[in-house]
């Protein structure tokens, strides 16, 4: 119908705005984490426990969010979860121990997990709608918002404690969510609007049946494939996160200031590489933009673990974050058209557990190894995810996506399943 096209864009916009803010949000927590450190009176090791509790709070909400979705609909839910993460984020800097620290990151954490889960969720249906492969774009804007909120955290750490700098946090996510979340909440799901269809119109065939269907146990297998693609990207992106300053400053004699830089150019190679990802996945399709990026993120982390020189470790880095952007999204996107909320919530929850394993298991291989070999396991991982991408693609073919939908890849030149 004329017209249709706008309230889609329009939905696009306040989706976009909504991934922004949450990678604003934590990434401005994320800064002052050594503050709250001291200000827990917290050593190291007591820290590390306590962070868990964000990961432990988001990997314990995740399925459950999934449910609420499929209920009630995943903008209402998007919307209670901004608002829960914006005001859990003011809650660190009220606490002076470590027990105390962990509980409060407990709850943070499962906000964090649970709008991850919801906007996701609505995207995957706005992905359907639109048939454009978009879902990059607003993983994007997430790697953005988290620029700007590091950025904005470093330029204002030696002037505002940590309790005023994160409850300033708090009141821009509640401000920008009273805003785009009543407008969030005028617009219905496109795939929900069309499962209300009049019956003698025949379905489209966009996937807007799925939430009619439990998906049956290959589709739950598929599903837990796509999980394991984004374990394998999650834990490339925790160990760079961790480990990657570290190797470049302890094995490759960098200064402080230049070991920094090293994870900026993985974290902008990503973003760029997300904002592109919608025109890559229009041209080669789906399955060949994850075997692609896992070959290329595969071939960046043997660089930039094993090149003697910081340049060329630096540019391996760099490498990394431009094969790893797509990998992530596809396979939320594709988890979620397969199964729904319960699909995305699937491939969050085992893509989060990637991200718990890479840090920790990076570190004891390094003990019994050396850290450039350690890395390489970053390396490993990404061609297993390629090769994971291919054997998806052959078994998509003998497993119907829920609703029995069969979709074509742009740029696969075939009529594909799933992948």
């Amino acid at each position: 119908m004329p017209g249709d096209g706008d309230p889609l864009t329009r939905l696009r916009i306040i989706l976009t705005v909504f991934f922004a803010l949450d990678g604003f949000i934590f990434a401005g927590w994320v800064v002052r984490i050594p503050a709250i450190k001291h200000q827990a009176h917290a050593s190291a090791g007591a820290l590390g426990l306590a962070l868990l509790g964000v990961s432990a709070g988001a990997v314990v909400t995740m399925m459950l969010i999934g449910r609420l979705c499929r209920r009630y609909g995943s903008h209402p839910v998007t919307v209670v979860c901004a608002v829960l993460l914006s005001l859990s984020v003011a809650l660190p800097p009220l606490v002076h121990s470590a027990p105390a620290l962990g509980a409060v990151l407990v709850v943070f954490g499962a906000a964090y997990g649970g709008i991850n889960v919801a906007f996701n969720s609505a995207a995957v249906d706005l992905v359907a709608a639109l048939r454009r492969p978009v879902m990059p774009t607003f993983h994007a804007a997430f790697s953005l918002g988290g620029m700007l909120g590091a950025g904005l955290g470093g330029l204002v750490a030696g002037s505002l404690s940590p309790a005023r700098h994160l409850l300033g946090l708090a009141l821009v996510g509640l401000l920008v969510t009273a805003v785009a979340g009543r407008a969030l909440l005028r617009h219905e799901s496109p795939v929900r609007h069309a499962v209300r269809a009049p019956e003698d119109r025949p379905p489209r065939d966009d996937g807007t049946r799925r939430h009619l269907h439990r998906p049956d146990r290959r589709t739950r297998a598929l599903v837990a494939v796509f999980g394991l693609i984004a374990l394998c990207t999650a834990y490339g992106e925790g160990a760079m996160a961790d480990w990657g300053a570290l190797h470049l400053e302890q094995d490759l004699d960098a200064s402080a200031g230049v070991a920094a830089v090293g994870y900026s150019c993985f974290a902008l190679a990503m973003t760029l590489g997300r904002l592109t990802g919608t025109t890559l996945l229009e041209r080669l399709g789906r399955t060949r933009t994850v075997i692609a990026g896992g070959g290329t993120a595969a071939a960046g982390m043997l660089l930039g673990s094993l090149a003697p020189a910081v340049w060329a470790a630096l540019i391996g880095f760099a490498v990394t974050g431009l094969g790893l952007a797509n990998l992530f999204p596809v396979a939320v996107e594709r988890a979620g058209s397969l199964a729904g909320p319960s699909g995305v919530a699937a491939v969050s929850t085992l893509g989060y557990g990637g991200m718990l394993l890479g840090p920790p298991a990076i570190g004891f291989m390094a003990d019994w190894f050396s850290l450039p070999t350690a890395l390489t396991s970053v390396a490993v991982l990404a061609a297993v995810a390629a090769l994971i991408g291919l054997t998806a693609a052959r078994w998509a073919d003998d497993c119907r996506p829920v609703g029995g939908r069969t979709r074509h890849d742009p740029g696969a030149g075939t009529s594909t399943r799933a992948v």
